[in-house]
């Protein structure tokens, strides 16, 4: 969508992928392409996968329990590299979309379209097109926005700015929705609601971060079944040629062996783990080294990816496909820096003042009762989830790791710990690793395979997925906490 202010010289120099829409660029020349990877996954052997299902019967007693699909689907086969966690999740779905809440079955899967649309999740949107229809949506409201109830269509300011910038959100958009006559909402189908669109935004990440592949020959039931487009096109997977890989052609990621790399790890984590039994760092140094972190985030992606094509062009020339696009308004909103340069920018969100634990909780659960529960059990299943292995390490405390990971997540999104060294995340997260994490979590259309296998190449595909489950519930988790926090404002 051209919004303007583009340049055409520089948009010259890029073209359309047929199959898969994305912008590429002319100079690079395109390969013969090799067949996309077999299996749930684009991302990982499709045997690594198979092997985890086939000797596990508890994910087959999970997916008959609580798969609303009543099938084994992709999604659910990668997340059953980690069978704990997987139970967690599909019992906090399956609450959300078919037991006892406020909103009616179709409305739920409809919001679910809505929300992995805002990331042109074609994936996650089939899903719901299927299920909306068999929980008796009206087949018409799949033309687009402008044949669904106003009330629906209401939701679309806060789906926007949860998806991609939730710190704008304000109790004034919180009244406007449960006070505007006959589309009013009542709070608890808001909170049922703002729940969808953020689990749909955070595994749109997920999808995304996996390489998950489309549902091969999926039973089609209707008329309105959209094209499974694979986002992982051949364009990508065998030419990384997609102009989001700018920064991995360069010299940004500098070749390392990947076992020296995973021993420097270990030590950094090992030195981190010392030098806090020594000494603890004054608040003073801890709040500049977060401000210091959150500015650097600034420079990951969005500074030097698209160094040969300014940020704005690409997002004037960035085209959504039709499908897509008929379930969102305002395709060219993205996520923007919360620190953006040269700007004044908006007050850090203190974690403190505001805590999932102390605050969110009790407010979801009073709202929509039991999905607190079920959602605190999830993020701290994720949080606590360890096997004490790194690669080919056993006996391995990754607590810091883990923390890092999901602190990192809260950083981009501008929220803050005060009780927590920021420090640990310069020295724990390297380059390669936090283009991913930053792409993966605020712009997941724009991951390929290259950014995946570029960090920890010594590490299993299992503890990779793991790194996506925690940046799918850290992002989850923030998009909550500023509409959560914007209700109780409303409240008070």
């Amino acid at each position: 969508m051209n919004r303007g202010g583009s340049s055409p010289s520089a948009a010259a120099n890029y073209l359309l992928c047929t199959n898969c829409r994305k912008v590429l660029r002319k100079d690079k020349r395109i390969r013969v392409s090799q067949p996309l990877t077999r299996g749930p996954s684009a991302f990982i052997p499709e045997k690594e996968v198979v092997q985890a299902n086939t000797v596990d019967e508890r994910t087959n007693f999970l997916v008959e329990e609580y798969s609303t699909s009543g099938r084994l689907d992709n999604i659910t086969q990668v997340m059953s590299l980690h069978t704990q966690y997987l139970e967690s999740f599909l019992r906090s779905q399956f609450y959300m979309l078919r037991m006892d809440g406020p909103l009616p079955l179709p409305h739920r899967h409809y919001i679910a379209i809505m929300a992995a649309a805002r990331h042109q999740c074609s994936y996650l949107i089939n899903m719901h097109v299927d299920e909306f229809l068999k929980t008796g949506g009206i087949a018409e409201w799949l033309n687009g926005l402008e044949y669904v109830p106003q009330r629906l269509k209401n939701l679309n300011e806060i789906n926007k700015l949860l998806a991609h910038r939730p710190w704008l959100i304000t109790k004034e958009h919180i009244q406007k929705l449960v006070k505007t006559g006959e589309n009013n909402w009542s709070l608890p189908e808001l909170v049922h609601a703002v729940v969808l669109l953020a689990h749909y935004h955070a595994l749109a990440s997920f999808v995304f971060g996996s390489g998950i592949n489309p549902e091969r020959d999926p039973e089609i039931s209707n008329g309105f079944r959209l094209i499974s487009v694979n986002n992982f096109c051949v364009c990508d997977l065998a030419n990384d040629n997609n102009i989001e890989n700018a920064s991995l052609t360069g010299s940004n990621f500098g070749i390392v062996d990947s076992l020296s790399e995973l021993e420097a790890l270990m030590d950094r984590m090992k030195r981190l783990r010392e030098e806090r039994e020594d000494e603890e760092a004054s608040q003073e140094e801890m709040t500049t080294r977060f401000e210091k972190e959150k500015k650097e985030s600034l420079f990951v992606v969005s500074g030097d990816t698209f160094h040969s094509f300014p940020h704005s062009d690409f997002e004037d020339d960035m085209i959504i496909t039709s499908d897509v696009s008929r379930y969102i308004e305002d395709p060219g909103f993205g996520y923007e820096d919360f620190a953006r340069r040269g700007e004044e920018h908006l007050p850090t969100f203190r974690a403190q003042d505001y805590t999932w634990e102390n605050h969110g909780f009790s407010l979801v659960n009073r709202l929509y009762s039991d999905i607190g529960h079920l959602l605190d059990e999830k993020f701290r299943m994720v949080y606590n989830l360890t096997y004490n292995t790194m690669a080919t390490h056993e006996d391995v405390d990754t607590t810091t790791l883990r923390r890092a990971l999901f602190n990192y997540v809260h950083c981009m999104f501008g929220i803050r710990y005060d009780d927590y060294d920021y420090g640990e995340v310069n020295q724990l997260l390297e380059r390669s690793l936090k283009v991913y994490i930053k792409t993966v979590t605020c712009y997941p259309e724009r991951t390929t395979k290259r950014m995946y296998d570029s960090y920890w190449r010594q590490f299993k595909h299992s503890e990779k997925v793991h790194v996506n489950l925690l940046l799918m519930e850290a992002r989850m988790q923030a998009e909550l906490l500023y509409a959560l926090r914007a209700i109780t404002r409303h409240l008070t």
